[in-house]
């Protein structure tokens, strides 16, 4: 069970094959929805602000991410994350990575399903987006 990202980083590097993992970095808005009629649950919008992939091994925390991902925008509070597979020992590349980031920025663009990925926002907790 993955409840943080260190978790994700420990169970990415214990895989039969090595693992590239793909971040999508997104600001999400709240609608302007009705104070009086609160709902558990919340709406808005969703935005690709930045991708990046890295290799587990190239992250040394959860802290040290965001903190390298603020240095280019501070305009996110979401870190939608998959993972991408090597074969034969072999980690995929940057090359190999970009189809799949680009394939993330547009489906959260369209709106896609989310729950197929990891998110976390800036304290680390995990999110589920329904």
């Amino acid at each position: 069970m993955i409840s943080n990202f260190s978790d994700l980083l420990e169970m990415s590097v214990s895989q039969d094959e090595p693992q590239r993992l793909l971040m999508l970095f997104a600001l999400a808005e709240g609608g302007s929805g009705n104070k009086k009629k609160q709902r558990k649950k919340q709406s808005g919008t969703i935005s690709p602000v930045m991708c990046v992939d890295k290799l587990p091994e190239e992250i040394e925390s959860f802290a040290a991410l965001v903190k390298e991902a603020d240095r280019i925008s501070t305009d996110w509070n979401f870190i939608i994350v998959a993972g991408l597979s090597g074969e034969n020992g072999v980690a995929p590349t940057t090359e190999d990575a970009d189809p799949y980031l680009n394939q993330m920025a547009n489906g959260l663009t369209m709106g896609e399903d989310l729950s197929r990925y990891l998110i976390f926002d800036r304290d680390e907790t995990p999110i589920v987006m329904e």
